[in-house]
């Protein structure tokens, strides 16, 4: 059943279980009581589960239903190290959960907590009550054997305890073993969870295992099946006749890709005109549903991987290699079937007209970035005499990118520019180069174009009010803004804040304001901290970050499955198809959809950034004893974290900090020593020496350069 009809659904039965006469009985009782027909049980059953994952209602072992006696909330329970843990709720401040109160939670577990009576402290505080669903059903780790059993050391550090593994169901492994282990047992009351290997993944010093381990421990599917693979064959033909039939041919427009030297599954192309001051911008989108059809075993399989995951050694991608790097990609001098946003600007960026359309296109060439930049930024004389016919696309390219960019900063969107990592391995997996990979003119234009594609098709599918999938970013927490206003007055800056609320274009000249100053990396950081993460939606409440009122994900239907998604429901209103059946169809599906793919799209970012993180330590092991400028990243009480220019991170713990004895200020985001009154806050640079690093936590220790090594006077005192 839709939101709308379920939380009206819950109110009524939370009525009954309120009634001062109502007695608690099983679902079936209810169901004869309320004179709910067989039919309909189903529904009463999951409104029933939805008012028990409120904490509305409690269910006895016997299965009857009563009102909540308690204040108790549903959530997913994120565990520490140390024992303790949160509750972290969808909506409003997360739960601390003490480790007294854990009661065999393990770490994202679906709980249900009570809140417990307030003790005056900062933040709320709850009990788990009750385990509602296991969140970890298998667990990576190293594997160590004794004599008669063995046991799994789990990677993930939030995974409190090792797991027993009986020697009959260990599949051979050996200590030393990186092996992924099937919970069987939960244990508790002190009992540990008992599990069996179902996989071992090599030795975990042989290459690749480092990364495969963190594939595994986040679930990605690695292979695809028999029968998708054959699927995939069957419908990557050749494009004809017959399939060009009735769709726009654009095969004579001056077409080109742009893209990393090392993109395969190439999912856009570009054309742009102009004429009498404007300009005909076209982007044009790799077909991909005319290739993967609604319930194919092919979609099954790309929505439920949402996304594909870009690791630093491999690609797992959405949709098999033989339609993301053949027939659905851009491929130069091909037939391509393609999904398009053609647009009219004038020379103030001004939307004029746009069509969608069904097309053909060839691309002419495949540019890449380094290209194209040394096209137009180095004006390299071989690149130009190379690209020579296609040169004035590439200037009007660049002028209107910076009109769409100009109009765009002009209502207040936010340009956080901190470098990407560019990790380069050799061929057996070691990290030899780390640095940062800017964005450059040609980036930048490709991003401008696309970013003008996913507005104009959201701010048409608004309107028409067909059921769609929007990329939402929230207005930041207004706390957080508060306490981003209060610190950036130290500085002398301010911002308008109109009833608890900030308009993006306040961020902005924020941000313009501190550009080289200083302050810039430090307020620049907690900026980007106070906002929070995009998402995809059903409601189209706009995107805070790029000030658009109306914004999707139409661009990449290879590599993300929201704009393949998006793209079956164009392509059923261009061709008449849109009726009230596939409308309410599409009502049904598609906030699971969008849910889903939020889920999908957080894992792959993490699982992105474990792999990054393990190269780096890896890469700065290769550099004990070296010293680096940083910049200070983040302070909390226990040390700072240090960023270098090659974007690595690690932290100086206080404890290393030998001259005092340092206070953490919460406030001003500082460490200030209680005799000297040294301070160290966010963005003060620093001279670092690489201390330490630790491959298994995935930690790399610095400490300050300038410093003489040994314990000083303050903290000898310390620990005596």
């Amino acid at each position: 059943m839709d939101h709308e009809a379920l939380e009206k659904r819950k109110k009524t039965i939370y009525s009954l279980l309120c009634d001062d006469f109502y007695v608690p009985m099983k679902a079936k009782e209810m169901a004869m009581l309320l004179q709910i027909p067989k039919s309909q049980r189903a529904e009463l059953q999951e409104v029933l589960d939805a008012l028990v994952a409120d904490g509305k209602a409690d269910v006895s072992k016997k299965g009857k239903y009563s009102k909540a006696k308690h204040h108790f909330v549903t959530g997913v329970f994120e565990s520490h190290p140390k024992g303790f843990g949160f509750l972290r709720m969808e909506e409003g401040e997360d739960i601390y959960i003490p480790e007294s109160e854990v009661h065999g939670a393990m770490h994202l577990d679906t709980v249900q907590v009570k809140i417990m009576p307030s003790t005056g402290g900062k933040r709320k505080e709850g009990s788990i009550v009750k385990i509602l669903e296991h969140g970890v059903t298998k667990v990576v780790g190293y594997y160590e054997q004794s004599k008669n059993f063995g046991f799994v050391v789990p990677d993930n550090q939030k995974i409190a305890n090792d797991i027993f593994i009986p020697i009959e169901r260990s599949k051979g492994a050996v200590s030393g073993h990186k092996v992924v282990c099937e919970i069987t047992d939960y244990g508790r009351d002190g009992r540990k969870p008992e599990g069996k290997i179902v996989e071992i993944l090599g030795h975990v010093n042989d290459p690749g295992v480092d990364i495969l381990s963190i594939v595994k421990a986040y679930d990605l599917p690695i292979e695809f099946s028999e029968k998708i693979l054959n699927q995939a064959e069957r419908v990557a033909k050749e494009v004809s006749e017959a399939d060009m039939a009735g769709r726009m041919d654009i095969r004579d427009w001056q077409t080109v890709t742009i893209d990393g030297e090392d993109a395969k599954d190439l999912d856009d192309a570009i054309t742009l005109t102009e004429e009498d001051g404007i300009y005909t911008l076209g982007v044009h989108i790799a077909d991909v549903t005319n290739y993967v059809q609604e319930h194919s075993a092919l979609d099954v399989e790309a929505e439920k991987r949402g996304t594909s995951v870009y690791l630093v050694d491999r690609v797992i991608p959405m949709l098999p290699h033989t339609l993301s790097n053949g027939i659905c990609s851009l491929n130069q001098g091909e037939n391509r079937l393609a999904l398009s946003c053609i647009m009219k600007f004038d020379d103030k960026g001004k939307l004029l007209d746009h069509v969608i359309a069904e097309t053909v296109v060839r691309v002419d060439r495949r540019m890449s970035y380094t290209s194209v930049k040394k096209i137009l930024q180095e004006q390299d004389e071989k690149e130009r005499a190379e690209y020579e016919e296609l040169i004035p696309m590439f200037e009007r390219m660049e002028k209107l990118a910076a009109i769409l960019r100009k109009k765009r900063m002009k209502r207040g969107s936010i340009d956080f520019d901190f470098p990407e990592t560019k990790i380069i391995l050799d061929k057996k997996g070691n990290p030899v180069d780390i640095r940062p990979y800017e964005r450059n003119v040609a980036t930048k234009i490709i991003e401008d174009f696309m970013l003008a594609a996913n507005e104009t098709v959201a701010e048409d599918y608004f309107w028409q009010e067909i059921p769609f999938v929007y990329r939402t970013h929230e207005n930041p927490d207004e706390e957080k803004i508060q306490k981003l206003s209060t610190f950036i007055n130290n500085f002398g800056y301010s911002m308008h804040i109109a009833k608890d609320e900030v308009h993006p274009k306040e961020l902005q000249k924020l941000l313009e304001q501190i550009d080289g100053t200083p302050e810039e990396p430090l307020i620049s950081r907690l900026t980007l901290r106070s906002m929070k993460q995009a998402k995809y939606t059903v409601d189209c409440t706009g995107h805070f970050g790029l000030a658009a009122k109306y914004y999707c994900h139409f661009t990449s239907p290879i590599r993300r499955y929201p704009d393949l998604q998006i793209h079956r429901i164009i392509k059923e209103n261009l061709r008449g198809r849109m009726n009230d059946t596939r409308k309410a169809h599409y009502e049904k599906i598609l906030p699971e959809v969008a849910l889903h793919a939020s889920k999908r799209e957080r894992l792959a970012e993490e699982a992105e950034r474990e792999t990054d993180k393990l190269k780096k330590v890896e890469y700065m092991s290769q550099h004990i004893g070296e010293t680096f400028e940083g910049v200070i990243s983040g302070v909390t009480r226990y040390g700072m974290y240090v960023e270098l220019a090659n974007t690595i991170e690690g932290m100086i713990r206080v404890t290393d900090l030998t001259d005092d004895y340092y206070n953490y200020s919460e406030e001003t985001y500082e460490l200030i020593g209680e005799v000297t009154n040294k301070h160290y806050k966010l963005g003060q640079r620093l001279k670092i020496r690489v201390k330490d690093t630790d491959t298994f936590m995935r930690t790399i220790d610095f400490e300050l350069a300038e410093e003489e090594d040994g314990k000083g006077k303050y903290q000898a005192d310390r620990e005596q």
